[in-house]
Protein backbone atom coordinates (compact mmCIF):
# COMPACT_ATOMS: atom_id res chain seq x y z
CA UNK A 1 0.00 0.00 0.00
CA UNK A 2 1.31 3.43 -0.91
CA UNK A 3 1.91 6.26 1.53
CA UNK A 4 -0.77 8.93 1.86
CA UNK A 5 -0.37 12.55 2.97
CA UNK A 6 -2.97 15.21 3.67
CA UNK A 7 -1.80 18.78 3.12
CA UNK A 8 -3.99 21.75 4.06
CA UNK A 9 -3.59 24.81 1.89
CA UNK A 10 -1.64 22.48 -0.35
CA UNK A 11 -2.31 23.99 -3.77
CA UNK A 12 -0.52 27.31 -3.42
CA UNK A 13 2.45 28.98 -1.76
CA UNK A 14 4.27 27.07 0.96
CA UNK A 15 1.57 24.40 0.91
CA UNK A 16 2.21 23.65 -2.75
CA UNK A 17 5.93 23.41 -1.99
CA UNK A 18 5.09 20.79 0.63
CA UNK A 19 2.70 18.92 -1.68
CA UNK A 20 5.22 18.86 -4.50
CA UNK A 21 8.05 17.59 -2.30
CA UNK A 22 5.81 14.82 -0.96
CA UNK A 23 4.64 13.91 -4.47
CA UNK A 24 8.26 13.66 -5.60
CA UNK A 25 8.84 11.33 -2.64
CA UNK A 26 6.03 9.06 -3.86
CA UNK A 27 3.19 10.08 -1.55
CA UNK A 28 -0.38 9.99 -2.79
CA UNK A 29 -2.06 13.22 -1.71
CA UNK A 30 -5.23 14.70 -0.36
CA UNK A 31 -4.86 18.42 -1.00
CA UNK A 32 -7.24 20.71 0.87
CA UNK A 33 -7.95 24.36 0.21
CA UNK A 34 -10.64 27.02 0.20
CA UNK A 35 -10.66 27.59 -3.57
CA UNK A 36 -12.75 25.72 -6.12
CA UNK A 37 -10.99 22.72 -7.63
CA UNK A 38 -11.07 24.34 -11.09
CA UNK A 39 -9.06 27.25 -9.73
CA UNK A 40 -6.37 24.81 -8.56
CA UNK A 41 -6.23 22.81 -11.79
CA UNK A 42 -2.72 23.89 -12.77
CA UNK A 43 -1.24 23.07 -9.37
CA UNK A 44 -3.06 19.74 -9.13
CA UNK A 45 -1.95 18.82 -12.64
CA UNK A 46 1.67 19.59 -11.72
CA UNK A 47 1.38 17.29 -8.70
CA UNK A 48 -0.18 14.46 -10.71
CA UNK A 49 2.65 14.76 -13.22
CA UNK A 50 4.85 13.12 -10.59
CA UNK A 51 2.87 9.91 -11.06
CA UNK A 52 0.95 9.96 -7.79
CA UNK A 53 -2.75 10.02 -7.02
CA UNK A 54 -4.03 13.45 -6.00
CA UNK A 55 -7.48 14.13 -4.56
CA UNK A 56 -8.73 17.64 -3.83
CA UNK A 57 -11.21 18.75 -1.17
CA UNK A 58 -12.57 22.19 -0.37
CA UNK A 59 -12.05 22.89 3.31
CA UNK A 60 -11.85 25.95 5.51
CA UNK A 61 -9.99 24.54 8.49
CA UNK A 62 -11.58 27.16 10.74
CA UNK A 63 -14.94 25.43 10.30
CA UNK A 64 -15.58 22.30 12.40
CA UNK A 65 -18.07 20.78 9.96
CA UNK A 66 -15.66 21.26 7.06
CA UNK A 67 -12.82 19.67 9.03
CA UNK A 68 -15.00 16.64 9.70
CA UNK A 69 -16.01 16.50 6.03
CA UNK A 70 -12.36 16.64 4.98
CA UNK A 71 -11.43 13.63 7.10
CA UNK A 72 -14.51 11.77 5.85
CA UNK A 73 -13.54 12.58 2.26
CA UNK A 74 -9.98 11.36 2.81
CA UNK A 75 -11.25 8.16 4.42
CA UNK A 76 -13.50 7.56 1.42
CA UNK A 77 -10.51 7.78 -0.93
CA UNK A 78 -7.74 6.03 1.01
CA UNK A 79 -7.66 3.21 3.57
CA UNK A 80 -5.11 4.92 5.82
CA UNK A 81 -3.37 8.24 6.46
CA UNK A 82 0.38 8.37 7.02
CA UNK A 83 1.18 12.08 7.10
CA UNK A 84 -0.73 15.23 8.02
CA UNK A 85 0.77 18.59 7.09
CA UNK A 86 -1.02 21.44 8.87
CA UNK A 87 -0.04 24.27 6.56
CA UNK A 88 -3.18 26.35 5.96
CA UNK A 89 -3.02 29.75 7.59
CA UNK A 90 -3.95 33.38 7.14
CA UNK A 91 -2.46 36.75 7.93
CA UNK A 92 -4.71 39.29 9.66
CA UNK A 93 -6.84 41.09 7.10
CA UNK A 94 -5.88 44.35 8.78
CA UNK A 95 -2.40 44.95 10.18
CA UNK A 96 -2.94 46.99 13.32
CA UNK A 97 -0.86 48.02 16.29
CA UNK A 98 -1.76 45.83 19.26
CA UNK A 99 -3.04 48.97 20.99
CA UNK A 100 -5.73 49.13 18.29
CA UNK A 101 -6.27 45.49 17.29
CA UNK A 102 -9.85 44.25 16.83
CA UNK A 103 -11.21 41.17 18.63
CA UNK A 104 -12.99 39.88 15.52
CA UNK A 105 -9.75 39.83 13.53
CA UNK A 106 -7.97 38.13 16.42
CA UNK A 107 -10.66 35.45 16.40
CA UNK A 108 -10.41 34.93 12.62
CA UNK A 109 -6.67 34.38 12.77
CA UNK A 110 -6.81 32.10 15.80
CA UNK A 111 -9.64 30.00 14.35
CA UNK A 112 -7.71 29.34 11.14
CA UNK A 113 -4.12 29.23 12.36
CA UNK A 114 -4.48 27.49 15.73
CA UNK A 115 -7.91 26.08 16.52
CA UNK A 116 -8.30 24.64 13.01
CA UNK A 117 -5.07 22.63 12.88
CA UNK A 118 -5.37 21.67 16.55
CA UNK A 119 -8.68 19.91 16.02
CA UNK A 120 -7.83 18.64 12.55
CA UNK A 121 -4.83 16.99 14.19
CA UNK A 122 -7.16 15.43 16.75
CA UNK A 123 -9.30 13.86 14.01
CA UNK A 124 -6.36 12.79 11.85
CA UNK A 125 -4.44 11.43 14.85
CA UNK A 126 -7.31 9.17 15.84
CA UNK A 127 -7.36 7.80 12.29
CA UNK A 128 -3.58 7.32 12.40
CA UNK A 129 -3.86 5.49 15.73
CA UNK A 130 -6.30 3.07 14.08
CA UNK A 131 -3.72 2.48 11.37
CA UNK A 132 -0.94 1.95 13.89
CA UNK A 133 -3.00 -0.59 15.81
CA UNK A 134 -3.65 -2.49 12.58
CA UNK A 135 -0.02 -2.22 11.44
CA UNK A 136 2.48 -0.99 14.06
CA UNK A 137 5.16 -0.66 11.36
CA UNK A 138 3.12 1.81 9.34
CA UNK A 139 4.33 5.39 8.95
CA UNK A 140 2.72 8.07 11.11
CA UNK A 141 3.91 11.69 11.02
CA UNK A 142 2.33 15.08 11.68
CA UNK A 143 4.08 18.28 10.59
CA UNK A 144 2.87 21.70 11.70
CA UNK A 145 4.03 24.59 9.53
CA UNK A 146 4.33 27.60 11.83
CA UNK A 147 6.54 30.69 11.40
CA UNK A 148 9.47 32.53 12.92
CA UNK A 149 6.66 34.72 14.27
CA UNK A 150 6.21 32.07 16.96
CA UNK A 151 9.12 33.77 18.73
CA UNK A 152 9.85 36.95 16.73
CA UNK A 153 7.51 39.74 17.88
CA UNK A 154 5.67 41.90 15.34
CA UNK A 155 3.50 44.37 17.23
CA UNK A 156 1.42 45.21 14.16
CA UNK A 157 0.19 41.62 13.79
CA UNK A 158 0.11 40.28 17.30
CA UNK A 159 -2.71 37.85 16.60
CA UNK A 160 -0.58 36.11 13.97
CA UNK A 161 2.39 35.80 16.32
CA UNK A 162 0.24 34.41 19.12
CA UNK A 163 -1.38 31.88 16.77
CA UNK A 164 2.01 30.58 15.66
CA UNK A 165 3.31 30.44 19.24
CA UNK A 166 0.24 28.34 20.00
CA UNK A 167 1.04 26.01 17.11
CA UNK A 168 4.48 25.53 18.64
CA UNK A 169 3.03 24.40 21.96
CA UNK A 170 0.42 22.28 20.17
CA UNK A 171 3.28 20.48 18.44
CA UNK A 172 4.81 19.58 21.78
CA UNK A 173 1.47 18.51 23.22
CA UNK A 174 0.63 16.22 20.31
CA UNK A 175 4.18 14.86 20.21
CA UNK A 176 3.90 13.90 23.87
CA UNK A 177 0.45 12.35 23.51
CA UNK A 178 1.11 10.40 20.31
CA UNK A 179 4.58 9.07 21.09
CA UNK A 180 3.18 5.86 22.57
CA UNK A 181 1.66 5.04 19.19
CA UNK A 182 4.82 5.70 17.20
CA UNK A 183 3.42 8.87 15.62
CA UNK A 184 6.04 11.62 15.43
CA UNK A 185 5.08 15.28 15.46
CA UNK A 186 7.27 18.12 14.22
CA UNK A 187 7.17 21.87 13.71
CA UNK A 188 8.68 23.51 10.64
CA UNK A 189 9.24 27.21 11.19
CA UNK A 190 9.70 29.19 7.94
CA UNK A 191 11.33 32.60 7.81
CA UNK A 192 10.98 35.06 4.94
CA UNK A 193 9.50 32.97 2.14
CA UNK A 194 8.50 34.28 -1.29
CA UNK A 195 4.71 33.76 -1.42
CA UNK A 196 1.54 35.75 -2.05
CA UNK A 197 1.44 36.54 1.67
CA UNK A 198 4.81 38.31 1.60
CA UNK A 199 4.49 39.95 -1.83
CA UNK A 200 3.11 43.15 -0.31
CA UNK A 201 6.26 43.71 1.78
CA UNK A 202 8.82 42.68 -0.82
CA UNK A 203 10.70 45.98 -0.73
CA UNK A 204 11.07 45.86 3.03
CA UNK A 205 12.49 42.35 3.01
CA UNK A 206 14.68 42.93 -0.05
CA UNK A 207 16.38 45.69 1.93
CA UNK A 208 16.55 43.54 5.06
CA UNK A 209 18.32 40.77 3.15
CA UNK A 210 20.64 43.17 1.34
CA UNK A 211 21.68 44.70 4.67
CA UNK A 212 22.72 41.37 6.15
CA UNK A 213 19.57 40.45 8.05
CA UNK A 214 19.79 36.86 6.83
CA UNK A 215 23.10 34.95 6.73
CA UNK A 216 21.97 32.98 3.65
CA UNK A 217 21.39 36.11 1.57
CA UNK A 218 18.25 35.29 -0.37
CA UNK A 219 14.53 34.88 -0.03
CA UNK A 220 13.38 31.45 1.02
CA UNK A 221 11.32 29.49 -1.47
CA UNK A 222 8.30 27.27 -0.91
CA UNK A 223 10.46 24.39 -2.07
CA UNK A 224 12.85 25.02 0.83
CA UNK A 225 10.01 24.42 3.27
CA UNK A 226 8.76 21.48 1.25
CA UNK A 227 12.17 19.81 1.40
CA UNK A 228 12.12 19.96 5.20
CA UNK A 229 8.57 18.65 5.39
CA UNK A 230 9.33 15.76 3.05
CA UNK A 231 12.44 14.82 5.03
CA UNK A 232 10.50 14.76 8.30
CA UNK A 233 7.68 12.82 6.64
CA UNK A 234 10.01 10.10 5.43
CA UNK A 235 10.11 8.31 8.77
CA UNK A 236 13.89 8.74 8.94
CA UNK A 237 13.68 10.54 12.30
CA UNK A 238 12.01 7.78 14.27
CA UNK A 239 13.65 8.73 17.60
CA UNK A 240 12.87 12.44 17.28
CA UNK A 241 9.60 14.15 18.07
CA UNK A 242 8.28 17.51 19.22
CA UNK A 243 11.19 19.36 17.63
CA UNK A 244 11.44 22.54 15.56
CA UNK A 245 13.17 22.74 12.19
CA UNK A 246 14.07 26.30 11.26
CA UNK A 247 13.83 27.14 7.55
CA UNK A 248 14.87 30.78 7.82
CA UNK A 249 18.30 31.10 6.25
CA UNK A 250 19.81 31.56 9.69
CA UNK A 251 17.80 34.70 10.39
CA UNK A 252 17.00 33.83 13.98
CA UNK A 253 20.52 32.78 14.99
CA UNK A 254 21.56 34.79 18.06
CA UNK A 255 24.58 36.74 16.90
CA UNK A 256 26.68 39.77 17.80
Amino acid sequence: MGKVALVTGGARGIGFGCSEALAKAGFDLVVAGRRAEADCAEALGALRAHGVRVEYAICDVADAAQRAALIAFARSKFPALNVLVNNAGIAPRERADILEAKPEIFDEVMDTNLKGPYFLTQAAANWMVEGKRADPASLGVIVNVSSISATVASVNRGEYCISKAGVSMATQLWATRLAEFGINVFEVRPGIIATDMTSGVKGKYDAFIANGGIPIKRWGEASDVGAAVAALSSGAFAYTTGQVIMVDGGMTINKL
